[in-house]
């Protein structure tokens, strides 16, 4: 089976991995996706995440994070931008999931950022995801 949209496929993993509260789970690896982990990191929503090298493109070991009684941290965690229908904002259209609680991520010029670092850097780009 072909992903064509590995962002995709590692989004739907790691939804699927927290529902049925999951340690860890496997995503396969190209430069965005490490972006994407590198921001879930960076922002709290999940404990760490790894590169295996696997002799092909790679895998993301991500190792997820629930709270001190098991409460899911990610609650949502959805595709904004899709292969079909790229969707791109400025530093003032960038969406505020849940009025700044959740996080939205894009990928920018100067890479992989929360809108968060976006609006501090005030640049826009392409909204990735969006995690509450």
């Amino acid at each position: 089976m072909a992903n064509h949209d590995l962002t995709a496929d590692m989004l739907t993993r790691i939804r699927n991995a927290v529902r049925n509260r999951q340690k860890t789970v496997n995503c396969l690896s190209n430069k965005l996706n490490r972006g994407v982990a590198k921001v879930l990191k960076e922002e709290g929503f999940i404990r760490d995440f790894e590169f295996v090298e696997d002799g092909r493109q790679g895998l993301i070991k991500v190792h997820l994070k629930y709270g001190q009684r098991g409460e899911q941290i990610i609650n949502r965690i959805e595709r904004v931008s899709k292969t079909g229908c790229r969707v791109y904002r400025g530093v003032d259209g960038l969406p505020r999931p849940m009025q700044g609680l959740g996080i939205s991520i894009v990928s920018t010029s100067r890479g992989v950022l929360s809108d968060r670092q976006c609006r501090e850097g005030n640049i826009g780009g392409e909204v990735v995801a969006e995690i509450c």
